[in-house]
């Protein structure tokens, strides 16, 4: 991405970081881990690594649905998108499958990027990748049975894009491949640097028209079980094609991608083969990590329980535990505003009010591991402090974080419920079974109860969670308490927007859990998404923060900052735009 263009829009500020008390305020455990983020000299080429995780992927590996922290540590293995964030950086992606920063026009509606010549597609495919590729992958991305949870809310205006999302067209008209190498974007409004900044998303990993197309008719799209990639590993398949290193909720196997060229590559790719064991219970989980050898476990679904934090970060395999910056994510109870009783903005205000954060905090590892939320945009997003810091935006109902049940019943009782508790129809919540997770949703569980809410609660895999209830509008629950939101790229839009803008509520893969559709909030969020400049831009997404909480739609709870765990014989490297393993750069000792 050009500098003198971009990088002012997609400011961010550094991350510090932090190893602090664990499970309470006064535990004042450390860790001497660092978090590295390059691979070092001395690093060796071969061997396995093993991942062990409790839940599965989302959907089945298809990079136009990738939409997910787990997705996207696998998908850095994959695929090349044009651009990437490389392990060390947090602010500007580099070009990976783009050959150099794409380059706007004056008027800001016209981008052109070229594209590496020699990056082919894994087996079956084989051939030399080109632009066209590239514009099937995004023109897909707009395709109901793909799925993609981003691409209405940051390339809406290419030219053409509405009508393929609409089913009115079959390809996008402002998608144009001059040449074999080039690719060209034709825009209705000046947002060329965030359409640019969502190019660092899976969307834009090539797909081969001739061979995916025929898996891309019917009501869901068959492409994942029959993926080919173009970055240095592959899942292993068939000579049709169909992958036969996957087994949903038991096993993924990556191993090198034969057409890989690492001329054309950064990342060094030392191990020969990574293997994701899946449903692995936490605690069991990462003592395996801790005492084994060649694994590491999953930092998404198999983060560290408190007892195992207080256990071992003043231990002797301390430097085991790798601390991670900010990451740019917040975690928050969504309500369903289109269900009752959560329609009424006095229940869903109530509901803020009563939920112990504190204790939901500790269910995740207390202050070593993040902070009680108080808005959306988190540290170390341009907008942290516009909206706020840590102080929050000044509602009464989020002022005190273990909870106000006095004031729950006020604002009950606005609700029509006269002795302040609430007594209507039974509710159902649908959470994670991570341990983690599940601790902070019983949390929420609880304090629902206090308040008089009767409640189905039903725990699940993560995977299972979003692709069956949560990001499913007609089949979600009144509440999901398990969701959160990893910045996308180095703008405050990216915490907001796709998250609750109402244009970007989709049948399936919807990321808009709150299912908010609120036209005043739209339209500016509308607004906002032309503005140039990283400041204004900050006050811009930062006001529209404080709607979002005043709209009682999200109740926010940490902003986290987790510890990843590894075997001694692993050299670890953190990806910090991912706040995860970055496994192409990691090694084996």
């Amino acid at each position: 991405m050009r500098r003198t263009r971009v990088t002012a829009l997609l400011a961010v500020a550094c991350l510090a970081v932090v190893a602090a008390g664990c499970g309470s305020s006064d535990n004042k455990s450390t860790s001497s881990g660092t978090a590295p983020t390059s691979a070092p000299a001395s690093a060796k080429k071969g061997g396995t690594l093993t991942m062990l995780a409790s839940g599965d992927v989302d959907n089945n590996l298809d990079p136009g649905y990738s939409y997910y922290q787990y997705d996207f540590i696998l998908d850095n293995d994959l695929h090349r998108t044009l651009f990437r964030y490389k392990p060390n950086d947090t602010t500007k992606p580099s070009p990976d499958l783009a050959d150099g920063d794409a380059q706007i026009s004056n008027n800001g509606k016209t981008i052109t990027i070229k594209i590496k010549k020699g990056v082919k597609f894994s087996p079956p495919v084989n051939r030399e990748v080109t632009a066209a590729d590239v514009k099937y992958a995004m023109e897909r991305d707009f395709l109901p049975q793909v799925g993609n949870g981003y691409a209405n809310s940051y390339w809406p205006d290419i030219v053409g894009a509405k009508d393929m999302a609409s089913g009115k067209a079959k390809e996008i008209k402002g998608i144009t491949t001059p040449d074999k190498y080039t690719l060209k974007l034709e825009l209705t409004r000046s947002v060329a640097p965030i359409v640019i900044g969502a190019m660092a998303l899976p969307g834009t990993a090539p797909v081969p028209k001739e061979y995916a197309q025929k898996f891309d008719e019917g009501k869901k799209s068959e492409y994942g079980p029959h993926l080919v990639t173009t970055g240095p590993y592959m899942i292993p398949n068939d000579a049709n094609g169909k992958i036969t290193g996957y087994t949903p909720g038991r096993r993924i196997t990556l191993v090198r991608n034969p057409n890989w060229d690492p001329k054309t590559d950064w990342r060094p790719a030392y191990l020969d083969k990574i293997v994701v064991e899946e449903g692995s219970d936490p605690t069991v989980g990462n003592r395996k990590v801790l005492d084994g050898e060649s694994v590491v476990a999953n930092p998404v679904d198999l983060a560290p329980t408190p007892d195992f934090l207080k256990a071992n970060l003043n231990g002797s395999k301390k430097d085991q535990l790798v601390p991670s910056p900010y990451t740019g994510r917040t975690r928050w109870v969504a309500l369903n505003t289109r269900k009752k009783p959560f329609d009424n903005i006095n229940v869903r205000k109530a509901v803020n009010a009563a939920l112990d954060r504190n204790a939901m905090l500790l269910g995740f590892g207390g202050k070593a591991v993040g902070q009680v939320a108080t808005h959306i945009i988190p540290p170390g997003v341009a907008g942290f402090e516009e909206s706020g810091g840590a102080a929050g935006t000044g509602v009464d109902y989020l002022k005190n974080p273990s909870g106000d049940p006095q004031l729950a019943a006020s604002y009950l009782k606005k609700a029509g419920f006269s002795n302040g508790k609430y007594n209507g129809p039974k509710i159902t919540m649908v959470a994670d079974n991570a341990g983690n997770q599940k601790a902070a949703a019983q949390v929420v569980l609880d304090s629902l109860q206090k308040i008089g809410f009767q409640v189905n609660f039903r725990t699940t895999t993560r995977d299972t969670m979003f692709s069956k209830f949560c990001a499913v509008p007609t089949n979600e629950p009144e509440i999901c308490p398990s969701v959160g939101w990893l910045k996308d790229f180095a703008d405050p839009q990216t915490m907001i927007d796709p998250v609750f803008n109402g244009k970007n509520i989709v049948p399936n893969g919807n990321v808009n859990w709150s299912l908010l559709n609120d036209k005043a909030l739209n339209a500016e969020m509308d607004k906002a998404e032309t503005i140039v400049g990283d400041q204004a831009r900050a006050k811009a997404w930062a006001d529209i923060d404080k709607k979002v909480i005043a709209t009682a739609a999200a109740i926010p709870w940490m902003w986290d900052k987790p510890y990843l765990v590894r075997a001694s014989n692993v050299v670890p490297v953190l990806n910090k735009a991912n706040a995860a393993w970055d496994l192409s750069s990691m090694s084996l000792k």
